[in-house]
């Protein structure tokens, strides 16, 4: 009869215990004084409103950099359009390079939380520099006269670069670790607040595009028409506005605690496998070391289980007798858990899913330079307004705006009934058709070019550096197309990138993911002076000399759209056979 009371006792205490735990979130997150946090009164939607406003405020900022910058370059700056148009994807690929930086401070060290906080004043202050340098009237470059344009000096050149590369700087750290930290809000553990979170990755990106909206909007125009002092100013203003928005949802937030340099747990993995290279691997993964307590070694991460691919490095987690006599197992240079070497699995799995998202950057990259180029030489008049080119990428951010909600309120139930997936489609199936997408866009703006360039013939304007009477309107297809891939593409490669992750290694994984863009902007760059350099020889224009008239910007457009349609199929490949992470 005790012993039925003690064994009714030990479970009444059990359930109280697992009532007070599921108070609690259980993937680690605590608050910013390092205690448990409550599921009732922090993360969740409750917090997200703070992190998508900062989103929205800082892209609006960026973009309105970056929508314009071109036309800047060649109109104030007086570059030409090959040069201007590789400065402009040279300074997004850094954007999209430095993150590097900031994840590996913020797995490491910092934080999300902190990282994103001090990157944001180091942007903010780059965004004041770039104001002054269009503002100040020392600092701006002397207008043109004529035909006649004398270049900046080296003092205008200098500020305005200066401006420019804090902001590349400061988006380091914010980029890998916004939607991250926006994601850390929703519990891993908790299956309803895990559907959530596939939510959030849409509606972050639908932050992003409202702000990009703005920019390519009012702002655009601002600059083409009240000055480039107010037309960067105003971005300025937002950034603050970005800033102050993130700080004022600090008591609501869930942090995660950085687990030391992945960098570093990397290089243990592969020296303590070199070093055991002669010991063979046991058969039974369970004689593999592994710590045996519930969380893994690595702080902020939970053990992630064995997998029999690339059994090489597994040799880094081989007690050998020695280590077993001894029983120090301390020294991670010699002897790694399974977690750790899995951590290194993950990366070098994930590795072929990444590469492909090199060409799409690529693609994407011409919104904002051979797009704008185009759209300068056709007619952008709508009755007595003048339309600015890079206004054009509104048609891709309200493609953006549309497929978005579409996507999440509507596509994603009906997938849902077919293939069973809480989110509709599997990650690598939504990046394949983004990718797919992306062909038809290049393809769309090679028409565009086509039917161009043949009423430019036609009216005896091939010589002359004017705008060809067509409308502007006609490069609506392709930005569309693009938007529509954009949705698949990069919000696939968000959740991707975020759930294939290991737990602390998410900012280093959301930089390797941005890095594929800034890889896709300096390719870009490289495809557009290898052309310049084959096409423009024995005094031939070339395809895209100054005057686009004379050109052939469509077979440009037609080599992106080759290559796109080949990395598609290497992509196809590579998911059939990618492996996902199997957490524990």
């Amino acid at each position: 009869m005790g012993s039925h009371q003690e064994e009714d006792a030990l479970l009444l205490e059990d359930a109280l215990t697992e009532g007070e735990s599921s108070l609690y979130t259980e993937d680690g997150s605590v608050d910013i004084k390092g205690q448990p946090v409550l599921k009732s009164n922090t993360g969740n939607w409750r917090a997200c409103p703070f992190i998508l406003g900062n989103e929205c405020c800082e892209r609006l900022a960026y973009y309105g950099i970056s929508t314009n910058l071109v036309s800047y370059l060649t109109k104030k700056l007086h570059q030409g359009n090959a040069v201007a148009a590789t400065n402009v994807t040279t300074w997004q690929g850094t954007c999209y390079l430095t993150p590097l930086i900031g994840a590996v401070l913020a797995d490491a060290y910092w934080g999300r939380y902190w990282t994103i906080a001090i990157f944001s004043i180091i942007y903010f202050i780059g965004m004041c520099t770039l104001t002054l340098s269009a503002s100040v009237p020392s600092l701006i470059p002397v207008e043109c006269v004529d035909a006649i344009c004398p270049s900046a000096t080296p003092v205008q050149y200098a500020v305005f670069f200066t401006g420019l590369y804090l902001i590349a700087l400061g988006t380091g750290g914010i980029k890998p670790c916004v939607s991250s930290f926006g994601a850390d809000q929703f519990d891993d553990t908790d299956p309803k607040e895990r559907v959530k979170k596939g939510s959030f990755f849409n509606w972050f990106y639908f932050s992003i595009n409202l702000g990009a909206l703005v920019s390519s909007t009012y702002i655009v125009w601002i600059q083409e028409n009240k000055g480039w002092g107010l037309g960067f100013g105003i971005p300025a203003f937002f950034m603050g506005v970005a800033i102050f928005s993130f700080f004022i949802g600090t008591p609501l937030y869930r942090f995660q605690k950085p687990g030391g340099s992945p960098i570093t747990r990397m290089c243990q993995v592969l020296v303590a496998s070199f070093h055991k290279r002669n010991m063979p691997v046991p058969d039974d993964s369970s004689l593999l070391f592994e710590t045996p307590d519930k969380l893994s070694a690595i702080g902020g991460s939970r053990k992630i289980l064995h997998t029999d691919e690339l059994k090489f490095l597994d040799k880094a987690a081989v007690v050998s007798s020695t280590e077993h006599e001894n029983g120090n197992y301390s020294n991670s240079w010699k002897l790694c858990t399974v977690t750790q070497v899995e951590e290194l699995k993950i990366l070098i799995r994930m590795f072929p899913i990444w590469a492909t998202g090199i060409v799409f950057s690529a693609v994407y990259a011409q919104m904002s330079t051979m797009f704008v180029e185009q759209g300068m030489a056709m007619d952008t008049t709508i009755g007595s307004f003048t339309l600015p080119a890079a206004s054009l990428s509104t048609f891709d951010v309200i493609s953006v705006i549309f497929w978005v909600p579409v996507y999440d309120r509507i596509i994603v139930p009906i997938a849902r009934k077919f293939t069973g997936k809480g989110r509709g489609f599997s990650e690598l199936q939504r990046m394949g058709i983004g990718l797919f997408l992306s062909v038809f866009c290049m393809a769309a703006a090679a028409l565009v070019e086509i039917k161009r360039l043949d009423l430019a013939k036609s009216l005896d304007l091939a010589n002359e550096n004017v705008a060809v009477p067509i409308s502007v309107f006609w490069q609506a297809p392709q930005y569309i197309f693009l938007g529509a891939a954009e949705v698949f593409f990069f919000i696939g490669q968000l959740e991707f990138f975020y759930d294939q992750s290991p737990d602390a290694m998410r900012s280093l994984c959301s930089a390797l993911s941005l890095l594929t863009t800034a890889l896709g902007n300096y390719l870009s760059s490289f495809i557009l002076t290898m052309v310049t350099y084959f096409t423009a020889r024995g005094g031939k224009p070339g395809w895209i000399p100054d005057n686009l008239n004379e050109g052939h910007l469509d077979y440009f457009f037609w080599l992106l759209a080759g290559l796109s349609g080949l990395n598609m199929l290497v992509y196809i490949v590579c998911a059939k056979v990618y492996k996902s992470k199997a957490a524990s």
